[in-house]
């Protein structure tokens, strides 16, 4: 019995973790830097998408940002700069939030696997996660508004690369200091 009510309790615990992470993503977007030469604008979504798959594993992660999108798919202005519906998956930033779900997932997965509290291979977890976000949203860039691999690398890669550093760096450290 005792068990059962402990699981229980760590789930109840790793739901509010998943609802406050899929909250700060939402603030994350509010947070907009609209960079000229792309329709993908600067926000801080990634750096809470690499918190949640790092401190809540692959499962909760994935689970937090899924709430996330489900929130911004049902109408509630929670995508970059207030946007929402589904219609945002058919257009050029669509490729970036199906991006968050499996970079999330794929941190968490690296976590919960070899663990996370070594900043050094939190740095290389959520690189990959990058990786995967910025492939996905490349994909969905490149066949959107027609642009060849090398056009929507620059557009929806390069402008992003320093704050997204910083975001690695920062989410690395905090991350391995800090367990829920």
């Amino acid at each position: 019995m005792v068990e059962n009510e402990c699981s229980y309790n760590n789930n109840i615990r790793y739901m509010v973790f998943a609802a406050m992470f899929a909250s700060m993503m939402a603030v994350g977007a509010y947070i907009k830097i609209p960079v000229p030469v792309s329709p993908v604008p600067i926000t801080l979504q990634t750096l809470f998408i690499l918190l949640a798959g790092a401190m809540l594993g692959a499962r909760w992660g994935t689970i937090s940002v899924i709430v996330y999108l489900l929130l911004g798919i049902a109408g509630l202005p929670v995508f970059s700069g207030g946007s929402s519906g589904l219609g945002m998956f058919f257009g050029p930033t669509g490729g970036y939030l199906l991006g968050f779900v499996f970079g999330a997932f794929v941190i968490g997965l690296l976590c919960d696997r070899y663990g996370k509290d070594k900043v050094h291979f939190n740095i290389l977890f959520m690189l990959a996660g990058i990786f995967i976000i910025y492939s996905l949203g490349i994909f969905q860039l490149m066949n959107i508004a027609s642009l060849s691999f090398p056009e929507a690398v620059v557009l929806g890669l390069v402008p992003y690369i320093p704050g997204d550093i910083l975001k690695v760096l920062a989410s690395s450290i905090i991350a391995s200091r800090y367990s829920i």
